[in-house]
């Protein structure tokens, strides 16, 4: 008879009581937190969220390198999800397209290939397109593997992830970043790496610097497509207390887009703002009625010109007043609120610029420590061989001897210990040494090594016993990142709303502005501003917070003026075209000026060089050649808009241009050879229009003049800046030298001159000279000032080194 089996038991009902309330709020608490700490903020470090790390760090160790080729994005995004990030693979690559958006980010840390999507629209799926690191992001992952940030486990614990990457650079400042929480959320602007690491560098020297004194080196945001930032105050306030909004602006001018018609042709968007949004917006404005007297628009973007968009205007319609209503209506002109919220220390707080700067420039002074005390290991562990190394070479018989003899590998360590005072790890080694390592060469190669080594753990005992030399890498490294990696300035900033007009608006508002008496400037980056009284341009206090002014003349609101180009042409214009700027007691703020470009009627590849007034009061202008002819010019005056003031020989520009208001001045020729001629003016007869000038500078073969000016002999300096004219445009520093101009002898007129600046190894001529009154001032290609060394009495001394090159030089405040 067959056992019946056993009753299974049933299974007991358990059912715990939870309280809702209870329940939701500890599950609320739990999500709020992974949202908070794991997706939606950036660490203030690095400035990266989690995925956008997770993507950079496996993207460097599958060896995705810029010198590498592009891989299928889908791979990356399959690997970051598999190992390091558990969640949803579109959300990895959104992340991934937007690290190599150029519009989106300042500087790029994914290179994209493929159709990574537009302002209007999104990427291709992930199969179709590939990615690999740009640049920016092997700085990003630099020295990672010298134990220079913690790891910790991934989601399952089978691998380790970085908690946060060295970052190289300030990406939190330079790339921005937007993100919603729950219960908070952040957006920062992007900024100019050049300015960032300029703040960098002095908050590193001068730890008490206020926001005031940062915002001379960080004036604003620099967004990816340019655009104009109108009012400061926002800015100041989001700088000091990490909250604050400005207005930002699309670049526009009016333009004769049809043989009858005009039109508003804008070239720069405001930050993530596509021409489809305003196209679509215009549409319904004029479908609704609420907007007349356009005509038709258009989108002619492209990639060799970028951005345009193209608003025909009806006839008999004011285009200046129809641009004014479309800034109004339209998301042409753009609000962005600043709110610096990021993880410090794995807490969300709202910083200020100078805490955002101080957490940065903590986290790399860690990371340069961390990383000497690393490499500091290695070197004296690869020290400790090389010498067991020599000692095993040096008595090579006895060693082989004692090797042959032993039983096995652990006698003959033992046996090596003993005879020759070597630790375990030196026997281990000698043991593994190849035989080819036993010849004369090698010795004299291991000597060679060992001497590099002890310089090497100098030089990183060095940098971690001093925190004087740990900051002055820290400086170099951050320069190093600035020049190869830094770009001009993209994005123009206005003080105030009143400042932003453009010469159509300002043609428009004729009858509202008085003809009061203003002076018209130019800046050393090309814009034109006027201020809005006659009172003197500061001569005294601190120096100009940003750019320089090259050229001043006086004249009234509705007055005339004049300019002078490099192709020998004088264009009249407007002041009332002219934007003006407020006048503080420190200087003008000459970024609240438009672009001469778009102010003139300018030819392809012409530039203005210096300004110049118009009437019968005029005494006179003098102009230099590249090939060194001088010419003064009678003040004659023609009813044209624009006409030639000296006849030029082909191949012949002008490179200086000035106004006289007297002939006890000295003209000054600088040439590329490092060559300086200074003479009176009064030995320069006038001529008229028509003249070619008259020889000034005698040039030796393959010289060329670049720079011409008038200047007094007293109370003058000579600025000049040797550099190598094989380097690309604004990579180069060069050495500069200040030097009074009283020290070089005058010569007569088409004479060679005297030497002015001693060329160094690698330097070839000078990429840049000035002289004029006392004291000079330097900018770099964004406006940024840049100290020069002190005077040098010497004329003919080589000049020192400088952090960044060097685009103009002018006096610190014009007469």
């Amino acid at each position: 008879m067959v056992a019946k089996p056993p009753l299974e038991e049933e299974p007991v009902e358990r059912i715990v009581d939870v309280d809702v309330s209870e329940e939701m709020e500890t599950s609320f608490l739990e999500y709020a937190y992974s949202v908070i700490y794991s997706r939606a903020l950036p660490d203030a470090r690095d400035g990266l969220k989690p995925v956008q790390r997770r993507i950079l760090y496996t993207m460097d160790q599958m060896r995705i390198r810029p010198d590498s080729s592009h891989v299928k994005c889908s791979r990356v995004v399959g690997q970051v999800m598999g190992l390091y990030h558990p969640h949803g693979d579109s959300a990895i690559y959104d992340a991934l397209v937007r690290l190599g958006q150029s519009w989106a980010m300042r500087l790029p840390t994914v290179d994209g290939h493929g159709n990574f999507g537009s302002l209007d629209s999104g990427p291709a799926a992930m199969r179709y397109t590939e990615c690999r690191m740009a640049p920016a992001a092997v700085a990003m992952t630099a020295d990672i593997e010298s134990d220079t940030v913690d790891f910790r486990p991934n989601y399952d614990g089978k691998e380790t992830e970085p908690t946060v990457l060295p970052s190289a650079f300030p990406n939190l400042l330079v790339n921005g970043s937007t993100g919603i929480a729950v219960g908070m959320a952040t957006n920062i602007p992007p900024h100019n790496l050049i300015e960032v690491v300029q703040a960098l560098k002095h908050l590193l020297w001068h730890p008490e610097v206020d926001v005031e004194e940062l915002m001379r080196y960080v004036p604003g945001p620099d967004f990816p497509e340019g655009g104009k930032i109108i009012g400061l105050d926002g800015i100041r306030e989001a700088y000091e207390t990490g909250r604050g909004s400005f207005r930002v602006r699309a670049s526009a001018r009016i333009e004769q887009v049809h043989p009858r018609r005009k039109g508003i042709v804008v070239t720069e968007l405001p930050y993530l703002i596509g021409p489809e949004r305003i196209i679509d917006q215009v549409k319904t404005l004029v479908t609704a009625k609420k907007l007349t007297g356009i005509a038709d628009i258009k989108d002619l973007t492209d990639l060799a010109n970028g951005t345009r968009l193209v608003i025909e205007v009806k006839n008999g319609i004011n285009p200046e007043a129809l641009l004014e209503e479309l800034y109004r209506l339209t998301k042409l002109e753009d609000s962005f609120a600043i709110n610096n919220v990021a993880l410090v220390e794995g807490q969300p707080q709202t910083l200020s610029l100078k805490r955002l700067l101080e957490v940065f420039l903590e986290h790399r002074l860690q990371v340069i420590r961390r990383r000497s005390a690393f490499l500091l290991g290695k070197a004296r562990d690869r020290l400790h061989l090389v010498e067991g190394l020599l000692i095993a070479i040096v008595d090579i018989d006895d060693v082989i001897a004692i090797i042959r003899s032993s039983d096995d590998s652990a006698q003959a360590r033992s046996r090596l210990m003993d005879a020759f005072e070597l630790s375990e790890v030196q026997a281990t080694y000698i043991l593994d040494m190849q035989l080819r390592r036993l010849t004369k060469f090698s010795t004299i190669e291991l000597e060679s090594e060992r001497e590099k080594l002890w310089l090497t753990i100098n030089d990183l005992q060095g940098i971690l016993d001093s925190d004087q030399r740990l900051r002055e890498v820290t400086a170099h490294e951050l320069d190093e990142i600035a020049r190869n990696h830094g770009t001009p300035r993209r994005t123009i900033l206005l003080a105030s709303a009143g400042t932003q007009v453009t010469a159509a608006k300002a043609v428009a508002a004729n009858l509202e502005i008085a003809d009061d008496p203003c002076w018209v400037m130019l800046s050393s980056t090309g814009l034109l501003a006027r201020t809005d009284n006659d009172e003197p341009l500061p001569t005294s206090g601190p120096r100009a917070t940003h750019d320089v002014i090259s050229s001043a003349v006086r004249t009234t609101a509705r007055g005339e003026f004049c300019v002078f180009t490099n192709r020998g042409r004088l264009l009249r214009a407007q002041a009332i075209d002219v934007p003006s700027v407020p006048v503080t007691a420190a200087a003008p703020n000459l970024q609240g000026g438009s672009p001469a470009v778009e102010l003139l009627a300018l030819e392809p590849g012409e530039r203005v060089l210096g300004l110049g007034t118009l009437g019968e009061n005029t005494f006179g202008w003098a102009l230099g050649t590249r090939n060194g002819v001088v010419k003064r010019v009678n003040p004659e005056i023609i009813g044209k808009d624009a006409w030639e003031v000296i006849r030029l020989d082909d191949g012949d520009e002008v490179v200086g241009a000035v106004e006289l208001s007297h002939d006890l001045v000295e003209f000054v020729f600088v040439t590329s050879d490092a060559q300086l001629l200074h003479f009176p003016a009064s030995s320069v007869r006038p001529q008229g229009r028509s003249g070619g000038g008259m020889a000034g500078i005698k040039l030796t073969r393959d010289a060329r003049v670049v720079f011409f000016g008038a200047t007094p002999l007293a109370d003058s300096s000579v600025v000049t800046v040797a550099g190598s004219s094989a380097a690309l445009p604004g990579t180069d520093s060069g050495s500069v030298k200040v030097t009074p101009l009283a020290e070089y002898p005058g010569k007569g007129r088409a004479t060679g001159g005297v030497r002015c600046q001693r060329l160094l190894k690698g330097e070839d001529g000078l990429l840049l000279a000035w002289a004029g009154p006392d004291p000079a001032i330097a900018a770099a290609a964004s406006g940024t000032p840049i100290d020069l060394p002190a005077p040098d009495l010497r004329r003919d001394m080589s000049g020192v080194a400088v952090a960044q090159p060097i685009a103009a030089v002018g006096s610190r405040y014009h007469a």
